[in-house]
């Protein structure tokens, strides 16, 4: 006895789910039927089965959309980080992964050497921020000076720095990277206050703190950043050999770098 083939939807039917914006119902409703018919589903499970669906397919849609707007300049996972090879204690790297920290609106520093594991850190636990269901925007330092000096230029600072933290974790890359002037600074600051306790911001930096005065000219502002920034965070100061010179080495089959 072959199977029965799946019947287009009635017109009505069709209309009705297509101005309901039921894709995945619409898509699937004709094979689900025939299914539900044939096994003789009682109308609760027809009815379940197809409402997952349309959840389950908007749920991806909006982390697809939520990756996009994240703006991450790679991909990088929780599971592809080296905790053991890493200068982050394990209990810390637990506590990060779980995200319980955004849900605190806490924030989270790292400051350390170059190639130790910061960015990756970051960006890995932004993904698996957006696959939770938060709101995460990524910037490398210098690309959110540049906004908001043009925020600055068309009077729009304020509007943008509020859209930004429509994100619960906003991540700064590469803070240190190039120095800021005085207005840079104060546009930074700005940004740094209107988060404070109301998003997570996720922050790495080359330089130790006490050297932040290097990059921020003004050591009022510099203390005053440092001083919202870190009152409800999550510090980790890394160190050790780059992970990339390491694997450089190791292709050129060199000696590995002595810390």
């Amino acid at each position: 006895m072959s199977a029965a083939t799946p019947a287009a939807l009635a017109p009505d039917l069709e209309a009705a789910l297509r101005r309901l914006k039921l894709s995945a119902i619409r898509k699937l409703a004709p094979e689900v039927l025939v299914t539900a018919k044939v096994q003789r589903w009682p109308p609760d499970e027809l009815l379940r089965t197809l409402l997952e669906a349309e959840l389950g397919s908007r749920d991806a849609s909006n982390a697809r959309a939520r990756l996009r707007t994240a703006g991450f300049p790679v991909r990088k996972t929780l599971d592809e980080f080296m905790v053991t090879d890493s200068s982050i204690p394990r209990a810390t790297f637990d506590y990060l992964s779980s995200l319980e920290w955004i849900r605190a609106k806490e924030n989270l520093v790292l400051v350390g050497p170059a190639g130790t594991g910061k960015s990756h850190s970051l960006i890995a636990l932004g993904h698996a921020a957006v696959e939770t269901g938060f709101r995460v925007r990524y910037f490398a330092a210098a690309s959110l000076a540049e906004a908001l000096y043009r925020g600055l230029a068309d009077n729009s600072v304020g509007r943008l720095i509020e859209n930004l933290l429509r994100a619960d974790l906003v991540i700064v890359d590469d803070l240190g990277f190039a120095p800021l002037d005085d207005t840079g600074a104060q546009l930074l600051f700005r940004f740094v206050a209107a988060a404070y306790e109301r998003r997570s911001l996720g922050v790495a930096s080359h330089w130790p703190f006490e050297s932040w005065g290097r990059f921020l000219p003004e050591h009022t502002t510099a203390v005053a950043l440092l001083d919202r920034l870190l009152h409800h965070a999550v510090t980790v100061v890394t160190s050790g050999d780059s992970y990339r010179m390491k694997e450089a080495r190791t292709r050129a089959g060199g000696p590995s770098p002595r810390a």
